[in-house]
This record gives structure tokens, sequence and C-alpha cells, in this order.
């Protein structure tokens, strides 16, 4: 992740088009606030901080997603220092960030990389997708080098993650679409956008549904936005029974407060991961969820 201010550059006409022409196409990912069960009063405010509060007292923050918290820290504040996170709990939330042998951060991503390592992790574990990453990265170190290669040379390098032949068709795809627009392999544009710009522009991709680009805005943009796990939301009554992706999608991101939806999100993850957790740890879940996430 590239270091320092950056100036916030305006949108040519060429941008401003391509914007307006994906709106059309964007409506698969959801763009738009309006609440699609406004007599679903679930979750309120005070549930999802009771539930925020629960799960990181069960947990602590999960050290896998810290980095993430770190860069959303520093976008808020420009003059945060890494490891000066306060501890909730004091003894779980902090972690020691690991460093490649070349000494760069593993913090240090870019949006296009981000966008990549979210389609690799599509059906598989979190060490088979990271895997695959560092295979494609190691088989190919530019993202110019992907674009050069042959698909089978992509499904060869990815193919730990599963799904090879699906994945590499859709990065070979994105930058393809990515070049042809744009003139090179850069999606860092999408910083300076608005939620809904990103939603408009990469919905012009193939292949990439609403929860990779919620991941993507996220984790790898730092905005406020919630990829939805339907199976926990409707488990702990905070859908509809027969609420589908997408309007789950919206429900969610209407009545999750914006401070909460990282941190949510992440803890929820992580507490459907682990299973070692017994019935006295789940004294700690608010009376709400407990039954269900229990």
């Amino acid at each position: 992740m590239k270091k320092g201010t950056k100036r916030k550059q305006p949108l040519n006409s060429s941008s401003s088009s391509s914007i307006t022409k994906s709106l059309k196409r964007s409506k698969t990912i959801g763009i738009g606030n309006t609440e699609p069960y406004p007599d679903h009063p679930r979750p309120t405010p005070d549930e999802c901080l009771a539930l925020r509060d629960a799960l990181l007292a069960l947990h602590g923050f999960p050290k896998e997603f810290l980095k993430y918290r770190e860069q959303r820290l520093k976008k808020e504040n420009p003059s945060f220092e890494k490891n000066s996170l306060k501890p909730e709990p004091p003894e779980k939330l902090h972690v020691e960030e690991k460093s490649d042998s070349s000494g760069k951060s593993e913090g240090e991503e870019s949006v296009l990389d981000g966008l990549v390592s979210t389609i690799l992790s599509q059906n598989t574990t979190d060490v088979n997708s990271q895997r695959a990453f560092l295979s494609l990265k190691s088989a190919f170190p530019t993202w110019e080098d992907v674009l050069a290669a042959e698909p089978n040379h992509i499904e060869d390098a990815i193919r730990c993650g599963g799904l090879a032949p699906t994945k590499a068709s859709c990065i070979k795809s994105i930058l393809n679409c990515l070049f042809e627009k744009r003139g090179k392999l850069c999606l860092e544009y999408l910083r300076d956008l608005s939620i809904g710009e990103v939603k408009a522009e990469l919905s012009q991709f193939k292949g990439i549904g609403p929860k990779t680009v919620a991941c993507v805005l996220m984790f790898h943009l730092q905005q406020n936005d919630f990829p939805v796990d339907t199976h926990i939301a409707k488990s702990i009554g905070w859908l509809p029974v027969l609420a589908d992706v997408k309007r789950a999608y919206l429900h969610l991101n209407c009545r999750i407060p914006n401070n909460l939806k990282f941190d949510l999100n992440c803890l929820l993850f992580t507490h459907g991961k682990n299973q070692e957790y017994g019935p006295k740890h789940c004294n700690l879940i608010p009376p709400f969820t407990r039954k269900e996430l229990c």
C-alpha cells in the first residue's frame, strides 16, 4: 500500500462516462441504500454493539484481519502509528505484524491485489487461497505478466486454490477489461471514488458479484460496507427467513451502524470458524443471539 497523503485526482471524461454507463449494470451489486424490509426492525444499533462487544471479549480481534483494521485507522487518522492500537480486550487484541524476507509489510497491498486475492478466496480455505495468490505472484511477478500469460499457465499457478479454470478465466477477463478501458493495470483510482461509484466500476467486470465487491470495499478500500453471510444473519434473526442475497445486503447495510460493520463482519466470520468454544464461553454472547450462535 502506498505511503503518504494522496492528492485526489478529478475523474476524466472517459472515467465519468464509464461510471455513468455502468450504473445500469450495477443493479446486481446493490447500489443505493433503500431499506427492502422496513417492517423488520432487526438488528438494532444496540444489538449490533452488544454482539460486537461479546464476540470481541470471546475471541479478541482476529489477527488475520488486524492489518486491515490498522489501515482503516490510518485512513481516519494519518498520524496513527501501527502498534498503537488500544487493546479490546488488552490480552487479546495486539498481535505483531509479520514481514516477508524483503521487509515489506503484510499490509502493503494494491487494490488489484486485493480484488484478485478475494476471487482466489472463493470456495476454498484461507490457507489454500493464500497459497494460490503467492504461487500466482511467484510465477508472474507483475499483473502485466499475468495478462500476457496463457490461461492454462495461470490455472497451473493457482490450482492449489481450487476452481482453477473458473478463477483463471475471471482474472484474465478483469485484466483485459481493465487494460482496454484505462490503458494500465491499476485500480488505485478507486480509492478516490464513493461507494456507489466503486460498485459501478467493479460491476463492469465479468464474474464479480456483490460479496466480492463488498469485501474489496471493506478490506482494501477501507469503506464502511458489510459483506453478507445470509446463513448467519438469518440464524440470529437479523433477516426475514425468505430474504434473498441482494435484499439481505441492502437490509443489513441499512441497519448496521457504519462504525460497527468492519468489526462485526470479522468477528462473525471468526466465530463461525471456531468450534472449540463450549457453553461456558457462550455465556458471553447476548441472550438474543446465544441460542443460534452457540
